[in-house]
């Protein structure tokens, strides 16, 4: 199987029933989704994979384009049709694959995603400082990949990290970078989203997050918006079961119930 700019592509699940497609988001990787997909690999066939920049596919030559994500989501998917899940990030290439092949699309699940396109999004949030980073250099690039990750899990957890996975998450840079910049246009439009839409937002969702999931339900008219109680931004990994349950089972149950 060809997945494009895609590695690590992992199948589970009954061949037979729905497809499941996990996309991650920034300085993330499948390995990210494997709780997750262990959640819902009893009634959907599920693939998830390591994005061009990340994991296995990290020293990828590029582009890291929204458009680039979404031509090899597509590749993994080798015209099978899926309920497209993506987390933050991954959220914004799910939307985007959905406008440019609807009929492709069962449904869409995203939580949380960075909507760094419109005004008031905040300049302080992770996104917009990695994407005014500095790219002079590949070291930029990985500089600014090492302060995303202190920014998201804090510095004592970085630096316990194995010397070896902090040079791999750092060679992430470019991927990083790119892909935010991407994001300072709006990858699809509303208008062109067809299917079924669920968002999720965590309780404890940071005000930029709350505000965007308002806005992306004004957008999408007939989404519905799903809050996980007790839950942070990383909710697919800290609390995978209440992910599937809450926010891509609903999906599943009405495929079964057409």
């Amino acid at each position: 199987m060809s997945g494009g700019g895609a590695e690590a592509i992992a199948w589970s699940g009954p061949e037979a029933a729905p497809v499941v497609a996990l996309v991650h988001g920034a300085m993330d990787r499948a390995a990210g989704m494997a709780r997750l997909a262990r959640k819902l690999d009893h009634r959907a066939r599920v693939v998830r994979y390591d994005r061009r920049g990340y994991g296995k596919a990290a020293g990828h030559p590029g582009p890291f384009t929204i458009a680039a994500h979404v031509d090899d989501l597509l590749a993994v998917l080798e015209g099978r049709p899926a309920v497209l899940v993506g987390h933050s990030l991954g959220g914004d290439i799910v939307l985007a694959a959905a406008a440019r092949r609807p009929e492709l699309v069962l449904g869409v699940v995203v939580f949380e995603p960075p909507l760094p396109w419109v005004a008031w999004w905040p300049t302080q949030s992770a996104s917009s400082q990695a994407a005014r980073g500095a790219a002079t250099t590949p070291e930029d690039d990985a500089d600014t990949a090492e302060r995303f990750m202190r920014r998201l899990i804090g510095s004592a957890r970085w630096d316990a990290l194995p010397e070896r996975t902090r040079a791999i998450r750092r060679l992430e840079g470019p991927a990083l970078v790119a892909e935010l910049r991407d994001l300072a246009t709006a990858p699809w439009s509303p208008d062109e989203i067809a299917g079924p839409v669920t968002i999720g937002v965590s309780e404890h969702a940071r005000p930029h997050h709350r505000r965007a999931t308002a806005e992306l339900a004004s957008w999408l008219q007939g989404s519905t918006v799903v809050e996980l109680p007790a839950c942070h931004h990383d909710a697919h990994s800290s609390a995978p079961g209440a992910f599937a349950e809450h926010l891509i089972g609903p999906q599943l149950d009405a495929l079964r119930n057409r």
